[in-house]
């Protein structure tokens, strides 16, 4: 998995995962990369480096950390939230409704994905309803 930095037409920066570069191109083409703060899919990649991060590092208190994760487990934490998040019940853009509906249990527990809008993502939060605001990619993007 590759992290890229997004840009859409409207200016909003955002990041992607994508299994490769060819994946994202071959994604925006078929109009699949998604600004997720205004839904535009005119898309652009910004000019990125990698970052490394060698050995421990210590934080403006002093105190040392660990360093970050290698890659392999981030990406096997990706895989494993998106097979969730394949499993889960696709409600659309209904998401925002169901999910207020299940946390104050006017509908049953389960796990339910869809769309929802920046600002609906914030009210959801500020309600203290826990979502994850994530892509789901399809299956042959994986390795």
């Amino acid at each position: 998995m590759i992290v890229l930095d997004i840009l859409c037409d409207s200016g909003h920066r955002f990041d992607g995962w994508f299994a490769s570069s060819d994946a994202f191109r071959e994604q925006c083409q078929r109009q699949l990369v998604q600004c997720p703060h205004c839904q535009s899919t005119a898309v652009s990649l910004l000019p990125s480096a990698p970052h490394v991060r060698r050995g421990a590092t210590t934080d403006p208190g002093g105190e040392s950390r660990a360093p970050a994760l290698p890659a392999a487990p981030a990406a096997q934490l990706f895989q494993a939230l998106a097979q969730i998040a394949r499993q889960a019940e696709n409600v659309g853009t209904r998401f925002p409704e169901e999910a207020r509906r299940i946390h104050y249990e006017e509908a049953p527990a389960r796990n339910i994905r869809g769309q929802a809008s920046a600002g609906e993502t914030m009210e959801l939060l500020e309600e203290g309803i826990l979502v994850l605001p994530a892509p789901v990619p399809h299956e042959d993007e994986f390795h």
